[in-house]
């Protein structure tokens, strides 16, 4: 046995000081090695978790957890979409383990949805180091609920994910945990902020594992590294993988809980909420692309084409980080409609907005401009008519009870620089958007449009972002959906999209309703002759003798 000092780090006799000297044995030396080598054994050997029925258990390793490890092991960059209440968090804290206590000098950041999150992960880390043998602990420097330092320079922090969780320092790996759940801005700003550090080094390790949770970040990372358009491995592990799992149980689950939540939690399919503008089928049939270029944020789908009309609907935000300034631009040429550039900024302010809007709408052919001016859109609207002296701006016209309509021209009283979104205008431009998406008459490929569509969601009587996500591309393709069906838009366009929808409506009415054909078996009908019935008897009118 190894000659330990009986010094314990702050009276826990589990651990150890810093500096407290050990005795290795040959066959502990011997150990040790292996262990470094084969992060598998060490895990199935030496690590111990807690069980709901039975307490501090070994950890006994399900067949995909070895795979997962070993995954880790060999690539920088893994994403993990896994199933509730398999394991997964359990099998990365192992990783980690084993990464901190054979690795010197190295840095670890575990982030989570939420900091008590994270600072449970860790706790559960710290419980599986305090029952690892005392001559394969490192010495304690400092031990907390949010971090822990080891005698080896190896570090491990705790946080909740944000874009300034980890800013300005240097880690080698990142644990992301139920990334999902981490909200599209917060998610976005983390990694605008934090991907420089982590590409910074050769060896540098990025460990994302989630729950699906919607069309997010997470939705996109995971799309790209199945398509290869990323350097992410990705790891996908089915509800049936897990022992003890199967159709009686997912029958059981579904019972005390509903198919929705089961499709998301266990099927892992990347659903949204349940009652969105759009069918929940028809967004995920929706293929995201990246642009083909992006210029100062404006992402191009498609190049302009000459002789091409577009049109451009702007949302305009207070340039608060908490909503975004966006525009959409559209190929208004024929049906269906396209995507062809989205703008879409957090930072930009009201006062430099009108020249972007204007640059995109030059870009394409001096597209048609239609400016929301509910709030200080009105402010971006008058910039454009009055001091850039755009010429393609439109306006809209008060008319009585018809409300808003879509003018020519800016003509005194009742006229508008750009459009009011009232409840009607919203109600008509949701119900236009919905015909138009459902119907394969508006195609977008851009992944943010996407993803608002799928939180974009009933909210009493009307329609909105669900509690924590944008809806302001959302809002750029209502207004389009009120345009769409407005007089002047058809005369620009020489397009009717309501007559379109009816002619293919009618054509597909005509086929369901043609006429049957009828087959002459040669037998009449008189009062006197056989008849045959539906089952195709032949059946004689019974002549009493008599008559």
């Amino acid at each position: 046995m190894p000659q330990v000092n009986n010094e314990a780090y702050l009276g826990n006799p589990n651990l150890k000081r810093a500096n407290t000297a050990v005795e290795f044995t040959k066959e502990q030396v011997l150990e040790f090695d292996k262990c470094m080598d084969d992060p598998t054994y060490f895990v199935e050997k030496y690590v111990k978790i807690v069980s709901l029925d039975e307490g501090l258990v070994p950890f006994s390793m399900y067949s995909f957890q070895k795979d997962m490890i070993d995954t880790f092991h060999k690539n920088r960059f893994s994403i993990c979409k896994l199933p509730r209440q398999s394991g997964k968090t359990t099998i990365i804290i192992a990783y980690i383990l084993h990464y901190i206590v054979f690795n010197e000098n190295v840095n670890i950041a575990i982030l989570a949805n939420k900091s008590q999150t994270a600072r449970d992960i860790l706790g559960r880390l710290q419980l599986a180091y305090e029952n690892l043998p005392k001559w394969m602990q490192q010495g304690i420097l400092n031990w907390n609920k949010g971090s822990l330092e080891l005698e080896n320079n190896s570090k491990i922090v705790a946080a909740a994910t944000s874009s300034s969780a980890i800013r300005g320092g240097s880690y080698n790996m990142i644990f992301l945990d139920e990334f999902a759940f981490v909200p599209q801005s917060i998610s976005e700003q983390f990694f605008n902020s934090v991907y420089p550090t982590i590409t910074s080094g050769k060896t540098t390790k990025v460990i994302i594992v989630s729950t699906p949770h919607g069309m997010n970040m997470f939705y996109k990372m995971w799309v790209d590294s199945v398509n290869k358009n990323n350097d992410y491995i990705p790891i996908e592990v089915h509800w049936s993988e897990v022992p003890g799992r199967d159709e009686d149980w997912k029958k059981e689950t579904i019972r005390n809980t509903s198919k929705e939540q089961f499709a998301a939690e266990f099927e892992c399919e990347f659903v949204g909420s349940i009652d969105t503008l759009i069918n929940p089928t028809k967004l995920k049939s929706m293929p995201h692309t990246a642009p083909i270029k992006s210029i100062k944020g404006l992402a191009q789908y498609v190049e302009p084409k000459k002789n091409h009309e577009y049109v451009i609907t702007v949302d305009v935000s207070r340039g608060v980080q908490s909503d975004y300034s966006a525009f959409v631009v559209f190929d208004a040429t024929k049906m269906p409609y396209n995507v062809v550039a989205k703008y879409r900024n957090n930072e930009i302010k009201p006062l430099l907005f009108p020249n972007i809007i204007e640059g995109a709408a030059k870009l394409y052919n001096n597209a048609h401009v239609l400016i929301e001016v509910n709030d200080i859109g009105g402010q971006v609207a008058d910039a454009m008519q009055f001091d850039l002296e755009y010429d393609n701006l439109m306006m809209t016209i008060q008319r009585g009870r018809a409300g808003q309509v879509l003018g020519s021209g800016y003509s005194g009283r009742g006229s508008s620089l750009g459009v009011r979104m009232t409840k009607s205008l919203k109600k008509i431009g949701c119900s236009n958007l919905k015909t138009l998406i459902e119907s394969d008459k508006l195609i977008t490929k851009d992944f943010h449009t996407i993803q608002e569509l799928s939180t974009f969601i009933k909210k009493n009587k009307t329609w909105a972002a669900e509690e924590g996500c944008n809806d302001d591309l959302v809002t750029c393709l209502i207004i389009f959906g009120w345009l769409s069906n407005q007089p002047y838009f058809k005369e620009l366009t020489n397009t009717d999209v309501r007559s379109k929808l009816y002619e293919e409506q009618e054509k597909i009415i005509e086929q369901d309703m043609a006429p049957f054909g009828f087959l002459d078996d040669g037998l009449t009908k008189e009062e006197d002759e056989p008849t045959i019935d539906e089952y195709g008897d032949v059946w004689h009118p019974v002549v009493r003798k008599g008559q």
